[in-house]
């Protein structure tokens, strides 16, 4: 056994069946491996952005890892913005990154790159492997690592060598971390936090699982708080007949006015609220001053046994829910679509037990409202920052759950980042229907202007927020990767075409001009 075939039989003692790859010459022998051991499915991608981002998807939907393989330190660093997304969102990625031969590096090869040093910022667990005899007791360490809760990236960095020799060694299924505890010592603080409008239970991570939706429901009927969930959330279960949880607001000057009222805070699973960014004259801290907040339990805690301590002690334990919807649809939208029809739109076609992966940006501030009716659905958020993160985590999300349909709503600037998504889409035939909110422009930075303080911006100000000269033509570029497609102005045209495209089985795109 070589030290490739280690890493990939100690990878599939240890759960992780997939991974998404775009190797390079210092990753063949772990290609080669893939050829004689079976039971890993890899999924080739055209960049790196598209491997990570898909990984990150996958973890949400399932909560275990898949493996990126990427090629040495160039490799990684295309890959870098969505591990930050997958960071920021709590998922667990193992990525195996190749690197020259231990006898090579000295010799400074074009590739030579310092690889730990890129992957630190976006990784909880880096190593190198030193040694053939080791990789498949290191590949074990970064499984573990990437299952401690929430979820992490673990980053091992196989030398060419170590994986080409003999002498390789499979690693057996590792003892997996239990999530920390909650901190019992706030309980009391929190019961009594709790107590009327005037108190928020602000809730993210796993909290927002049906099951813990509904003790978070019963807490809220019987002590009157109200319920959130932050911004942007690794995923969300929602639709009829579960508790709908609205979102901290993304606009600084709605989320203020939103969070004013709450004198007392509890957190599970969230922070405590900030902006997204800095602006003049305005608060970074959106709380209300002099708020009191109690952190419960933090994202790598046992947040649902939080939550049952907290239902418990708050004697909501046979308390009906609160805030459970119930099913309902918008009326039938016509004519030109704009924001306001188009979420309409939108929560008629969400299909029962489907996956909704959200890059809406500036087109979907309105969906959630309007889609809370909808059936029973899934919803991903953007929980980095980082352009470029819908099209990826669809595929994961399609790979992860072959029997759900998948719908991606990204607008036209951010899908450019990973357009080759859908290339991977055709090459694996995942079920997932894109929309892009083509615009035509960076639209949140046209309003992000105005909240910095540039009054009157020009004309070169504004060129470059604009996606026209030439305009992206969407259809032409799905088509060119084996992606049927669409271009739709009208309510009617959109409707039928997310019949179609639902109704399909295969990916397929719809190209939206607003």
């Amino acid at each position: 056994m070589n030290g490739a075939e280690s890493l990939v039989t100690t990878l599939l003692a240890n759960g992780v069946n997939v991974c998404f790859t775009n190797p390079g010459t210092s990753e063949m022998h772990f290609v080669a491996a893939l050829d004689h051991i079976p039971g890993m499915r890899s999924i080739l991608a055209l960049q790196e952005g598209v491997a990570t981002g898909a990984a990150d998807g996958y973890y949400r939907m399932t909560g275990k890892p898949a493996s990126t393989l990427l090629h040495l330190g160039p490799g990684l660093a295309n890959g870098l913005s969505n591990l930050h997304n997958a960071k920021k969102a709590g998922s667990g990625v193992v990525n195996i990154i190749g690197e020259h031969a231990s006898t090579h590096i000295e010799l400074d090869a074009p590739l030579t790159s310092d690889i730990e040093g890129i992957a630190r910022p976006v990784s909880h667990w880096v190593h190198t492997s030193k040694s053939v005899a080791t990789v498949g007791a290191d590949a074990a360490r970064a499984v573990q690592s990437a299952m401690t809760a929430p979820g992490q990236i673990a980053s091992l960095i196989l030398p060419s060598d170590t994986a080409w020799n003999e002498g390789g060694v499979a690693h057996g299924a590792i003892d997996l971390p239990a999530p920390a505890p909650f901190d019992e010592s706030q309980l009391e603080a929190a019961v009594s936090a709790l107590d009327g409008p005037e108190t928020l239970l602000l809730l993210g991570g796993t909290a927002l699982t049906e099951a813990n939706l509904e003790i978070a429901g019963r807490i809220a009927a019987k002590t009157g708080c109200a319920l959130l969930s932050e911004w942007s959330n690794a995923r969300l279960e929602r639709g009829a007949g579960r508790v709908f949880i609205g979102r901290v607001p993304y606009p600084i000057d709605i989320a203020l006015k939103v969070l004013e009222p709450f004198k007392q805070i509890v957190l599970i699973g969230a922070r405590a609220p900030i902006g997204f960014f800095a602006y003049p004259n305005k608060p970074a801290i959106l709380t209300r001053e002099g708020a009191e907040i109690t952190t419960l339990a933090a994202a790598g805690a046992d947040l649902g046994g939080a939550l049952t301590a907290l239902c418990a002690a708050a004697g909501a334990t046979d308390t009906d829910p609160a805030h459970v919807v119930t099913a309902a649809q918008p009326e039938r939208p016509t004519g030109r679509i704009n924001l306001d029809n188009l979420a309409a739109l939108i929560a008629r076609a969400i299909p029962e037990d489907g996956i909704i992966v959200d890059e809406s940006v500036t087109s979907g501030r309105a969906f959630s409202p309007a889609t809370k009716g909808a059936p029973r659905h899934t919803w991903l958020n953007n929980c980095g920052g980082s352009i470029g993160y819908g099209m990826p985590a669809a595929i994961g999300a399609a790979v992860a759950c072959p029997d759900r349909k998948v719908m991606c709503m990204t607008g036209d600037g951010s899908a450019m980042y990973t357009v080759q998504s859908l290339w991977t889409m055709a090459r694996e035939k995942l079920d997932i229907t894109v929309l892009i909110f083509a615009n035509r422009s960076y639209q949140i930075l046209r309003g992000e202007l105005t909240n910095v303080g540039v009054q009157n911006a020009g004309p070169r100000a504004m060129d470059m927020l604009s996606l026209e000269r030439p305009t992206l033509d969407w259809v032409q570029m799905s088509h060119s990767m084996g992606v049927p497609a669409v271009r739709v102005s009208e309510c009617e045209e959109l409707e039928a075409a997310l019949q179609d495209g639902l109704e399909s089985g295969g990916p397929n795109l719809i190209e939206i001009v607003l």
